[in-house]
């Protein structure tokens, strides 16, 4: 289980250094993972565990193909898929598509979501919490779980 947010620094070949207290989760996942973007929030890519990816591909894959927005949610996340594997000083590469299409340059926040990450542009995360704080409906959620 992944959590925590990380703020990391993105190097010049586009890789980005998993954080030490994740490692061994990813190792037990066979140091793969597949990159893909979030289709429902711009700035933010999703880091899958290969096992976990291939359930979400196949949900995703079984949507029938005759609704726009189906289609949409395909391309965005099957179709723009990258496996990633860790190397050896425990770094993926970003592919510099995924990374230009979100905004993601020299620094990002990796933040832990249980079953995958989230790779977040900086400028965009920090756009995100700023929306969230000022969210009414999410404060009226919060209060209803007793957060």
């Amino acid at each position: 289980m992944f959590q925590g947010e990380t703020a990391i620094t993105v190097d010049d070949k586009g890789r980005v250094a998993i954080p030490a207290a994740h490692r061994d989760a990813v190792s037990a996942c066979g140091n793969r993972l597949v990159i893909t973007y979030n289709p429902f929030e711009p700035g933010c890519l999703f880091l899958y565990p290969q096992d976990v990816w291939e359930k979400v591909r196949d949900q995703v894959n079984a949507l029938p193909g005759s609704l726009s927005a189906h289609r949409r949610l395909q391309r965005n996340l099957v179709g723009s898929s990258a496996p990633v594997e860790l190397d050896a000083s425990g770094r993926i590469s970003i592919p510099a598509s995924h990374r230009s299409a979100v905004g993601i340059e020299k620094k990002a926040v990796l933040l832990g979501m249980g079953d995958k990450f989230e790779l977040w542009s900086e400028q965009a995360h920090h756009a995100q919490i700023r929306q969230s704080i000022s969210d009414d409906d999410l404060s009226t959620q919060m209060l209803e779980l007793k957060l």
